[in-house]
């Protein structure tokens, strides 16, 4: 049996060629993976969406991609009850795709923080494009340790970026700091239900780890006390995979039809990350 340690690094490759990987470059490996998969991401996103994570769906209609990327946003807006008048922190903002989904139908002011100084500029240039540049704001900043004044926002919203937090509870812990009274941080996320795992759960959980240049996950109950030890009231907690699980296999297609064009793109070093994101894309649909 394995076990996952809380607070620990359990990749076993960083994404920089020739390079060791360390808990130290945990940071600079998220920036590579980030930047060297851009033109990949837009395999399963838009210029409309611009969304780097998985999507939404409940309906009975046959399923839409694109409309399920909206949906999450759209989902995580209702059910933390944001107004438009409240100030948003997107921590881990990617290119922009919620920042701008929330500026754009809201009209909310947002600030987005990213590691990636070209995702900075992706986003800029999409809000631009989008027309909204005068409600939102990019910069480059670590959500553990932003440089933002105590009470800045009325919502901090991580829509799967609270996964790259090595320690989860610093992330958590700078987010209540960050929060106005009365303010919410909305987070929508992977958990892990257990910690210890058989020889194939662990490959499976590993190779997810590698792929995505994620540290660890964090297990729900450990995550829901950091949340109670911080003092964060009405916290509620929302299993959502049955409506993720349609985006999780159209992503799970479309990685499929790539993987050959990834790996050859290897070969050439036209694209050194295609292929090794391809092959651990399908390392959880074995678990």
């Amino acid at each position: 049996m394995y076990y996952l340690e809380p607070k620990k690094d359990h990749r076993t490759q960083s994404t920089r060629e020739n390079i060791e990987v360390s808990s130290a470059g945990l940071l600079q490996d998220i920036v590579q993976h980030y930047d060297d998969c851009y033109s990949t991401y837009s395999y399963w996103c838009n210029e409309d969406n611009l969304a780097y994570h998985y999507g939404y769906w409940d309906s009975i209609e046959p399923y839409d991609h694109h409309q399920s990327l909206f949906n999450m946003n759209a989902y995580l807006y209702e059910k933390a009850g944001i107004k438009p008048t409240d100030k948003v922190l997107d921590a881990g903002c990617g290119i922009g795709g919620s920042s701008i989904w929330m500026a754009k139908n809201h009209h909310n002011k947002v600030t987005g923080i990213t590691l990636s100084a070209k995702q900075v500029e992706h986003a800029q240039k999409n809000a631009q494009r989008h027309h909204v540049s005068d409600l939102t704001h990019f910069e480059v900043a670590d959500f553990c340790a932003t440089p933002f004044a105590d009470e800045s926002f009325d919502i901090v919203w991580a829509l799967e970026s609270s996964c790259y937090a090595l320690d989860k509870s610093a992330f958590l812990k700078e987010a209540y700091r960050l929060l106005c009274k009365g303010g919410r941080l909305v987070i929508g996320d992977a958990f892990m239900l257990q910690r210890e795992l058989n020889e194939q759960q662990w490959q499976a959980v590993v190779a997810f780890y590698n792929g995505w240049a994620v540290p660890n996950l964090c297990m729900r109950d450990e995550f829901n006390q950091y949340l109670i030890d911080l003092k964060f009231q009405n916290i509620q907690i929302r299993n959502i995979n049955e409506q993720i699980r349609p985006s999780a296999k159209y992503i799970y297609k479309v990685t499929k039809r790539f993987f050959f064009w990834g790996k050859l793109a290897k070969c050439l070093g036209a694209c050194p990350r295609m292929s090794t994101l391809a092959s651990h894309i399908k390392a959880p649909e074995k678990i």
